[in-house]
């Protein structure tokens, strides 16, 4: 993909020309096969970061997210609009012998494909990573999968599958109750950003050799690799991690405790922090007791230790405690709502929210950078909505091709 290819097509589609130029990825062009969750927020990131980035749906339907709902907004299902803002959507039938020539287009025009089709589905339609990069050598195709494109190929990647086999629901929840998933799709979002990751070294890796290549990425893989202490401890021990609720397995006191009116998250990672906590709470002798003096002896006395200290914290609100306790820089918050967590990161100057034309406004990039900023985001695209525009540049591609 050259640059001038990339700015010819950005005017194809009328992208925003007042846009602040210099972004990192700026003349970057994306085509996005993904669906669902992953991969478009892989896609939105890069979008984010000045890509641009075309989504190819099928004709019948599109994402399938588009019809998770509710909730709706104006600008549609508001599942599909949390990974699919700043997008050009084309819609092609990669059974039709002229939508798929489109496709083949697009993917020699482009910088990056994603895609999380099944392993090996998209060999019959040349679309599969050596085809892919044997008809452009400079594409970075990144595949998502669930298990992998080797024994685990046939196997169906949905996240809360994932979250069972890969152990991460056997950690979560209380010790005397069911498993538990997380509550949002967590695996699919740390696989989205390990495939940004994945992308962004593959094109670093292309401005020295000129050529790009495979990345993979898998839905399991993501998982264990952020399964960070628990997955050290069972390495080290042999033995798998069990369920604690909102216990720490190495950290005492590092969990919720129970006030007067609610619970507080107590987070104390060191015996500073927790003679500041007994002080605080007016029981000084604690910090001097045998039982927990040290980290490891608190982990040990745990349940002595949660009985006296939630005594003590009977007397106040949550609040109340919060407050004294993060005065003295003792870790400590109510447990509070995503409407919460949006506020107080408004508050704090974090700039939390982007504003969104016809809808509500979505979570921003998360990422603030002191050169550049990212790109201004525009409503996810209804299906299609690009057709004319795409369908045209890549025609006058093919063209090209055929008088070469």
């Amino acid at each position: 993909m050259h640059l001038d290819d990339a700015m010819h097509f950005d005017d194809a589609v009328h992208l925003d020309d007042a846009a602040p130029a210099g972004r990192p990825l700026d003349g970057v062009v994306v085509a996005d096969f993904s669906r669902v969750l992953a991969g478009p927020l892989a896609t939105m990131t890069l979008a984010d970061l000045g890509a641009t980035v075309v989504k190819v749906e099928h004709p019948d339907g599109g994402d399938d997210t588009r019809h998770w709902g509710p909730p709706w907004t104006p600008n549609g299902s508001s599942y599909f609009g949390a990974a699919n803002r700043t997008k050009q959507s084309v819609t092609l039938d990669l059974r039709d012998t002229d939508d798929l020539a489109l496709a083949q287009s697009l993917v020699r025009r482009a910088d990056v494909l994603v895609e999380n089709f099944r392993a090996g589905s998209l060999d019959k339609y040349g679309l599969d990573p050596v085809a892919t990069r044997t008809a452009n050598p400079r594409l970075v195709h990144c595949s998502i999968t669930g298990f992998g494109s080797a024994a685990g190929a046939h196997l169906p990647g949905y996240d809360f599958v994932v979250q069972a086999l890969g152990g991460l629901m056997s950690i979560t929840g209380e010790a005397d109750a069911d498993p538990q998933k997380v509550g949002v799709a967590l695996v699919d979002v740390l696989t989205g950003k390990d495939a940004v990751i994945g992308i962004l070294a593959a094109l670093r890796h292309r401005e020295s050799t000129g050529l790009g290549q495979h990345v993979e990425v898998s839905l399991l893989q993501s998982l264990l690799g952020s399964l960070a202490n628990q997955a050290s401890a069972y390495l080290a021990t042999g033995r798998s991690p069990s369920r604690m609720g909102n216990r720490h397995p190495s950290i005492a006191p590092y969990e919720t405790l129970r006030c007067a009116d609610g619970l507080l998250a107590v987070a104390c990672g060191n015996d500073r922090q927790f003679r500041r906590l007994c002080e605080v709470l007016d029981v000084p002798r604690l910090a001097a007791d045998p039982r927990f003096t040290s980290n490891g002896d608190r982990v040990q006395h745990r349940r002595d230790l949660v009985a006296l200290l939630e005594e003590q914290l009977a007397r106040r609100t949550a609040a109340d405690w919060q407050a004294r306790l993060t005065a003295v820089d003792v870790p400590a918050g109510e447990v509070k709502d995503i409407a919460h967590g949006i506020e107080m990161a408004a508050s704090l100057g974090l700039e939390p929210l982007v504003a969104i034309e016809g809808g509500p406004p979505q979570v921003a990039h998360p990422i603030h950078y002191s050169a550049f900023p990212a790109a201004r985001p525009t409503p996810p695209p209804t299906l299609g909505q690009h057709n004319d525009e795409i369908r045209q540049w890549l025609a006058t591609s093919l063209t090209a091709q055929e008088h070469r």
